[in-house]
């Protein structure tokens, strides 16, 4: 069985980010980039679905410049078998990037998609349901765990009332949710290694993909300065400023 795992370069969950001076969009010069940690999570569940014995292959995808191979090689030291870098210095947006994984899986078939629920440059949370309804795939969303025994995975999702079970046949798509596993540290051998693996690139172009943005971003702002809090001398005082001041009672 091979896994498809769809991984994002980002800026580091670390780095602060800062709103560009003409507000066009985020500084992201200089700064230090990373993988997603959601898309983390993702190959190293593939990963482990590799060293069960469930699955045989596992190949990492990323989409985006050309340090987008540094994300790739991360992927493989945690343990994917091989590399698909498709190179475009276009703004990327989910319904594109949906397009371009359709193209690989149509040609690489596998039998599983497993990625982050979302990236958190954007949040967005929409290219593995846009992926499976391009594919016409079953999906399961925010998984917490997953098993899977022949031709079918069953996923439990959290959701608002507890925790779901769905069984999906495959192939399938699959979200990562934060606890379905904590991804393991990568060693400098398992680094060396990756340098080895197999990496090829491709362009939106050669896959016959229009990439081209449907969506305008005319502003990016940093959030207002919060209010300083005020301290109260008991409950009542409390209730009348909610009352009468912030008015929500």
């Amino acid at each position: 069985m091979k896994v498809l795992v769809p991984v994002k370069r980002v800026v580091d969950y670390n780095v602060k980010v800062r709103v560009k001076s003409d507000q066009s969009g985020v500084d992201i010069a200089s700064v230090k980039m990373s993988m997603n940690p959601f898309d983390e999570i993702a190959v190293e569940e593939a990963t482990r679905l590799k060293e069960k014995g469930v699955a045989t292959e596992v190949l990492a995808v990323s989409c985006g410049v050309t340090q987008c191979q540094e994300t790739l090689r991360t992927a493989m030291a945690i343990g994917a078998d091989r590399g698909i870098l498709i190179q475009t210095d276009a703004e990327l947006q989910p319904l594109a990037v949906a397009k371009l994984l359709k193209v690989v899986c149509d040609k690489e078939q596998p039998s599983l998609v497993i990625l982050g629920k979302q990236a958190i440059d954007d949040d967005a949370s929409q290219v593995g349901q846009m992926l499976a309804a391009l594919l016409g795939w079953p999906q399961a969303t925010y998984a917490s765990k997953i098993e899977v025994a022949g031709d079918t995975a069953k996923v439990t999702r959290e959701v608002d009332g507890g925790m779901e079970i769905i069984d999906l046949k495959l192939p399938a798509i699959v979200t990562t949710d934060l606890r379905l596993n904590e991804p393991r540290y990568v060693t400098l051998p398992n680094i060396m290694k990756a340098k080895k693996k197999q990496l090829d690139t491709v362009t939106p172009q050669d896959l016959g993909v229009d990439v081209a943005p449907r969506l305008k971003t005319l502003k990016v702002s940093e959030p207002a300065a919060r209010k300083a809090g005020v301290k109260v001398a008991d409950v009542a005082a409390l209730v009348d400023k909610l009352k009468n001041e912030a008015k929500v009672v």
